[in-house]
């Protein structure tokens, strides 16, 4: 299979690819969201180099906190341009990726300062480099002892989760900085988890079945390649995140609630479980389109309506609903390696934001639920305080609800692993 990365002597250098990638990089480091900043820039770049450009941004945030040490230690100049800094991290991460030699990067490095309009960084940066290359045992030997370099994670962060699972911390903080694992919801109104394996494997694409409707991939690839796919036969749905529509329970003719939608995988796995009538709300309306463009693909039909759910008055038409999925906003920690830059932007305080956010959905929600109905609040953090810690406060001030297990979910929260994300679930029952 042929490298995503460019030729250093082809029409798109890695010089090019580097001098992109640290633009990227440095609006993340600035506060902006990487995602955001690729959106605003997807018509710039195509195909491999498109890739090549993603690699580097991707990679250099999962090793944030390990090449901002390294400049750190080798830098006699203290911080630089912006953009020169990242150019650096970006460098760093090309020199240990193993894709191109020690001399092609610390070569195309320096030209990607000119391309930046900041040729007389030259020099510094390829001092840093070569330094790098130089020094490797001396600065491993110093990284081992820096925490932040050696879990890839900011301080706060690292101390909450080893205080949350003293016995696993470490290996959840490593999968934080994995690559993802592509898993895949086979629509169950058009085939099963078999048949569609079937099909992948004779179309050359290596997968294994982990979960009733779900397909693990070998190997992540475009979603263009997969048989069906614009047809709605699949969705592309983490195996973790697949456990939210089973566990509510759903039979035909109930009323249900996605309150917090977007972008509506787990909208689309509802409709695909039981013949219910779904309204999908989404407080963004750019958002709510993703959601009926997901829907319209899987062949589903839903209300979707952009409204705040802890505003019902707004939206509601005062019929009780039988289902209610609360999938909340959170710091999303446990699908930190999907988004690495989510390590770098979050702050400690937004976990106490996001519980105080969370009450309120709950609270709002549980009045729309019929007696006898369940209502399933849901995370993608790995954080206690967003988890349990509210569902207990919820059910210490509400006693119409009780807690339930969670059906075919060995523990929660389920931690990051080859296999799934991190999630978090609760199954709540309003008393009759």
């Amino acid at each position: 299979m042929a490298s995503p990365w460019p030729r250093a002597n082809g029409l798109q250098s890695l010089a090019e690819t580097l001098r992109a990638a640290a633009i990227h990089v440095a609006h993340v480091a600035s506060g902006r969201s990487l995602s955001a900043v690729l959106e605003q820039s997807a018509n710039e770049a195509t195909g491999t180099t498109r890739a090549a450009l993603m690699d580097l941004c991707f990679g250099t945030l999962r090793r944030y906190g390990r090449v901002q040490a390294i400049v750190r230690m080798l830098s006699e100049r203290g911080v630089s341009a912006p953009r020169v800094e990242a150019l650096l991290w970006c460098a760093l991460y090309a020199l240990e990726s193993g894709r191109y030699a020690d001399y092609t990067v610390v070569d195309q490095a320096v030209r990607a300062c000119a391309a930046l309009g900041e040729s007389r960084a030259g020099g510094y940066v390829n001092a840093v480099l070569r330094a790098r290359l130089r020094l490797r045992g001396r600065i491993e030997a110093q990284l081992a002892s820096d925490p932040v370099a050696q879990h890839q994670h900011p301080a706060w962060w690292i101390t909450r989760v080893r205080s949350a699972y003293p016995q696993e911390w470490k290996r959840v903080l490593a999968a934080g900085n994995d690559h993802p694992p592509m898993c895949l919801r086979i629509n169950a109104k058009r085939s099963t988890a078999q048949a569609y394996l079937e099909r992948l494997l004779a179309s050359g694409i290596g997968g294994r079945i982990v979960g009733e409707r779900a397909v693990l991939l070998e190997r992540p690839m475009p979603i263009d390649r997969l048989p069906g796919y614009a047809d709605g036969d699949v969705s592309v749905q983490d195996a973790g995140a697949q456990h939210a529509a089973p566990a509510l329970d759903l039979h035909a003719g109930q009323r249900v609630l996605d309150a917090c939608a977007a972008p509506g995988g787990k909208s689309g796995h509802i409709l695909e479980s039981a013949d219910v009538s779904l309204t999908a709300l989404d407080l963004d309306a750019s958002r709510c389109t993703l959601v009926q463009n997901n829907l319209r693909r899987l062949g589903h039909v839903a209300e979707v309506r952009a409204a705040d759910c802890c505003e019902p008055d707004s939206w509601w038409d005062g019929v009780a609903y039988d289902r209610i999925l609360a999938d909340v906003p959170c710091t999303a920690s446990g699908v930190a390696r999907r988004h690495p830059d989510i390590k770098w932007l979050r702050r400690e305080s937004d976990i106490a934001a996001s519980e105080i956010r969370q009450a309120r959905i709950l609270d709002a929600l549980w009045r729309l639920l019929t007696p006898g109905g369940k209502l399933l609040y849901a995370t993608c953090s790995v954080f206690p305080e967003e988890n349990d810690a509210v569902v207990e406060a919820f059910l210490e001030r509400t006693r119409t609800a009780r807690r339930l297990p969670v059906p075919h979910v060995s523990r929660v929260p389920l931690l990051p692993d080859a296999e799934h994300d991190g999630f978090y679930f609760a199954l709540l029952e309003k008393s009759s």
